[in-house]
C-alpha cells in the first residue's frame, strides 16, 4: 500500500502541473486578445497620453491590491480581464503613435514578441530546466533597470534610452523562463497569478520592442 502511494502522487503532481499550464496558457490567449481588442479601442478613439496614463496606473493599482486578494476565487477572472483591458487600454497612445509613424514597427513587433515566448516556453517545458536561480538577478535586474528609466526621463540620453529597452527585453524574457519554469516545477500553482505574471512579460517586451524598432528607424 505504501509503494503504490508513492508512485501515484508524481503522477498526481504532474496532471496538477498540467492542468495548471492548460489553464494559463488559455487564460493568457484570451486576455491578449481582449487586450489587443482594448487597445485597438484607444488607437480608433485616439485617446490622450494622459488618459492612457490613467488607466495604466488604474490596471496597476488593481494588479498590487486587487487581484491577489480575488485570485483564488471566480472574482479573479473578471479582475484580469479588467487588468489587462486597463493596461491594453493605456498601450493604445504609443500604438496609435508607431502605426501613423510606420505600421511595420507595430507588426514587426508583435511577431518578434510571439517568436521570444513561444521559443522561450517551447525551450522551458521541453528541457523542464528549473530557472528559479534566476529569481535574483531578475529582480535586482529590474530596478536597476526601472531606476535608469526615471533618470533617463530627465536626461534624455538616447543611447542610455536604447540601453534600457534592450535591457528590457532581456529581463522579460528572462521572466517568462523564470515564470514557465515554476509553474512545471510547482512553485505557482494559481494560473489566474501565472497568467498575470507572463502578460506583464509580454506586455514590457512588446512595448519595449516598439520603442528599439522606433529608434532604429528613425521615428
Amino acid at each position: 500500500m505504501y509503494q503504490e502511494r508513492t508512485a501515484t502522487r508524481p503522477i498526481g503532481s504532474a496532471i496538477e502541473t498540467n492542468k495548471v499550464l492548460r489553464n494559463t496558457y488559455a487564460l493568457l490567449s484570451m486576455t491578449l486578445i481582449f487586450s489587443a481588442a482594448m487597445a485597438a479601442i484607444s488607437v480608433v478613439s485616439q485617446v490622450s497620453y494622459g488618459i492612457g496614463l490613467i488607466a495604466t496606473i488604474a490596471g496597476i493599482v488593481m494588479l498590487w491590491f486587487v487581484l491577489p486578494r480575488t485570485a483564488n476565487s471566480a472574482t479573479g477572472i473578471p479582475v484580469i480581464f479588467a487588468i489587462t483591458g486597463l493596461l491594453g487600454f493605456g498601450l493604445g497612445p504609443i500604438v496609435g503613435y508607431y502605426l501613423a509613424a510606420n505600421p511595420t514597427i507595430v507588426m514587426t513587433a508583435l511577431g518578434g514578441t510571439a517568436v521570444i515566448f513561444l521559443g522561450l516556453s517551447a525551450y522551458a517545458l521541453t528541457t523542464r530546466k528549473d530557472f528559479s536561480f534566476l529569481a535574483g538577478f531578475l529582480f535586482v535586474g529590474f530596478f536597476v533597470v526601472l531606476a535608469a528609466a526615471l533618470a533617463n526621463i530627465f536626461l534624455e540620453i538616447p543611447a542610455l534610452f536604447l540601453a534600457v529597452n534592450a535591457a528590457i527585453v532581456l529581463i522579460m524574457s528572462g521572466f517568462i523562463l523564470f515564470q514557465t519554469s515554476s509553474i512545471i516545477h510547482g512553485g505557482e500553482t494559481n494560473y489566474i497569478m501565472a497568467t498575470a505574471g507572463i502578460f506583464l512579460s509580454l506586455l514590457n517586451m512588446f512595448q519595449a520592442l516598439l520603442h528599439l524598432l522606433g529608434a532604429f528607424g528613425n521615428e
